[in-house]
This record gives structure tokens, sequence and C-alpha cells, in this order.
């Protein structure tokens, strides 16, 4: 029979079995005065942490059950500043740094990892993190095409891990208020739902070439990873890497649609399906669900209600929020639903406590995998027919464009060698 290595916590829990007697150890190991006991702890670690990753990782920290221990980054800029998180933290210098993803997921210690690299590394990162048997919480978009998105919700399944995408306001009171809303009925039946984006772009040109740094500066080919060749310029690894094809998801779609589709997925209960046509008309797409439900992916013509607003539209009334936390609804019957609630759409604070709760008790998450896989799948068939240009048909079961090959083949991307899933 195979064997493998027990876990700290599997260790300390049968150590204190077998002897019989309670082992003679601290207070703040056993819990007691606010202190979590170490076979409650989650270790975590962290890949590729840039503004929003250290944003994110602040919330995580914020948790007294989470031990930060490592960060992975190609940019020892950011590798200093999440150290410096980490000492502020906890007062020492134990945070280790890497540059290679492989060291920190082969350390048996880490349970959890967060993954906050650029888009074209999340599924790739999220997938390695998976089979090194991490738990997973990635940024979104998850992938930058429907082949990654499928890959990486497959493997979440056939590992066993806990998975959360990052699209943190499915875990933010007033879009969780909307939903209500949309799914209770008091809308009346539902018919058209919609979803804000960015104005759409895709660029296929390179910056001019700069001379490489040190690896041990930017370490220039890890930060490529799996997209195509192209000389270093340093704005690319300042974040000037958006809407680059190469980089870049959806022509941008997914920078807000990840969050905003999907909230409307979860507003007419299709977590497991997609539209089944979608229609380009400038910057906006026109969608249609099998149910008959209409879906609008637009960049303006909102209240002014923050960013990443969505709005449900039934037969007896509406609802519209966003990222300030307010809620406009009609008509007045529905005036006193209307709330004014204080967490900005933007924090991902319940979303993180969310994820490691799941890891406790291997329930689904906020924003399980499969969520991801089609919300994401229904952003990408969105994108792919406004590169096209045309409107297309697409089949939810199968997840592919109906007879229609050009499409299909937009479907996935090479990854350059030697990384591939």
């Amino acid at each position: 029979m195979a064997t493998r290595s027990i876990t700290r916590r599997e260790f300390l829990a049968r150590s204190s079995l077998a002897l019989g007697v309670p082992a003679l150890v601290g207070v703040g190991a056993l819990g007691k005065n606010g202190a979590v006991a170490p076979s409650e702890r989650i270790v975590l670690g962290a890949i590729g942490i840039g503004p929003r990753g250290r944003y994110v990782l602040g919330r995580m920290l914020d948790e007294p059950d989470v031990q930060f221990v490592a960060v992975c980054d190609v940019q020892a800029t950011r590798r200093e500043a999440v150290k410096a998180m980490a000492h502020a933290k906890y007062g020492n210098n134990d945070c280790a740094t890497y540059i290679d993803m492989h060291e920190l997921l082969a350390r048996r210690d880490i349970d959890a990892v967060l993954i906050a690299t650029g888009d074209r590394w999340h599924s790739l990162a999220s997938i390695l993190a998976a089979k090194a048997g991490k738990d997973v919480y990635s940024e979104k978009p998850c992938g930058i095409t429907i082949g990654d998105c499928q890959a990486l919700a497959d493997t979440m399944n056939r590992y066993g891990r806990v998975f959360q995408a990052g699209t943190q306001r499915r875990s933010i009171s007033n879009f969780q208020f909307a939903v209500h809303l949309a799914q209770s009925g008091k809308l009346g039946k539902i018919h058209t739902l919609h979803a804000s984006i960015y104005n759409l772009r895709v660029l296929y040109d390179w910056l001019a070439a700069e001379p490489e740094p040190p690896k041990e500066v930017v370490d220039w080919d890890r930060w490529l990873g799996p997209a195509p060749w192209r000389p270093y310029n340093k704005r690319y690894v300042q974040g000037g890497w958006r809407g680059y094809f190469d980089f870049d998801s959806g022509a941008t779609l997914l920078d807000w649609g990840a969050h905003t589709l999907d909230l409307c997925q979860w507003a007419n209960q299709a977590d497991t399906t997609t539209p089944v046509s979608f229609e380009p008309a400038g910057d906006t797409i026109f969608a249609r669900y099998a149910n008959g439900v209409k879906l609008v992916m637009r960049p303006g013509g909102w209240l002014g209600l923050g960013t990443c607003p969505v709005r449900f539209e039934g037969d007896e009334g509406w609802v519209e929020t966003g990222d300030n936390g307010d809620i406009a609804v009609h008509p007045a019957s529905l005036q006193s639903e209307r709330k004014i609630f204080s967490i900005r759409g933007t924090d991902p604070a319940q979303h993180t406590r969310n994820f490691f709760d799941c890891m406790k008790s291997r329930a689904l998450t906020a924003a399980h995998a499969g969520a991801m896989r089609y919300s994401h799948i229904a952003c990408h068939a969105a994108a792919i027919a406004w590169q096209l240009g045309r409107n297309v048909t697409f089949d939810p079961v199968r997840e592919e464009f109906v007879g229609d090959d050009e499409a299909n083949h937009m479907r996935s991307r090479a990854m350059r060698a030697p990384w591939h899933i």
C-alpha cells in the first residue's frame, strides 16, 4: 500500500492521542486568550502579489486563524513589499521569498495560496497549486480563455480542492440583496439583466524593447510564463500589460464582466449554464438565455451608484446597485426594501473569510469553481462575438459555438513551452 507523510496538524493530533495525556504546551498553542490552536490554523502562501494582491492579502492577514509564511513573485520590489507586510504583522523576519512558484508549492506546511498574478498566469498557477495539494483563492479573471476556465474547474473537482474566484461581490451585502430581490419574485418575472463592462479594446503591438534587468530583480521569462515571447519593457511589469491580447482576457471585457456578468448569472439562477446567443453592437453586447431572459453588457447609461453596477428588471419592478453600497428600486412599493450598505464592493474581507471557512468545512465557496466556469465562459463567448464583429450561437452543454469553426478556434490558445496544462 502506498504511504504518505503526515501533515503537521495530523502529527499534533496523533501524538496527543498516542501519549494518552495532555501535552505540555503554551497557552497560545491551545487557542486560549484569543489565540488559535495550531491544529486550527491555516498556513497561507501567496503568488504574484501586486497592488490588488496586497490589498486582498492585507484582509487575509487580519484573520486570527491565518498564518502567512511565504511569497513568490518574479519582481524583487514586490517580494520585499510583501515580506515587509508580514514583518509588520508578526514582528519577525520569517516570511520566505521565492522567484519560482514550484518552490513555494513544494512546501508541505502550506495549506492554501492566494494567486494574484497577471491574468495570463491565473489558471496555470491555480492548477499547479491544486496538484500540489493546496486550496486556492485566485483573483479574476481566472483564465484568459474558455479552455483555461474549463481546465481549472475540472482540476479543482478532480483533486477535491476548495477554490474561490476573486469575484468578491458575491459576498457583498448590497449585491446579495439585489440578487435576493430578483430571485424572490419581488420584481416579478425577470426579463432583462444588465452587466457593466469597460469600453472594449484589444492591442496586438509590442512596446519598444528595453534592456532586461537581472533575473533577481525581474525574471522576465517567468513573468511572461505561458504567454508568447516579446521583448522586455518596464511598463509591462508595472501594470501596463492590460489590454494586450497576449496577456489580457477577452478584450478587457472580463475586467468588470467577470464580476457583473457573474452577478447576472446568479440573479438568473444560471450558475450551471450560459446564454445561448451573443450579438455585438458597438461596445454593447446583447445575449439571451435559453429561458428567454435577456442579458445586456454595456459600458454606460448607469445611475451613478459606483463602479461595477448591475441592474435586474422584472415585469413588476427593477433594482440597480453598484460599489458604493446604495440601491435604487422601482416601484414605490419596493422602497421599504431599499437600503444603504456600508461595505464597498471592492472589499474582499467577507469573501476571504468565506474561503477560509469553506477550507475547514470543505463546503462550496460563494464563488466556487463551477460558478466561475460558466460566468467566465459566458464572458469569453461575448468577447469572441465582439472580436469577430458578428452574432454567434453557443451551446452551454457542449461548451462550444454552434456551426462556427472560427469562433471555436478562439476558445483556446497555445502556451509557450515549457508551460502547459
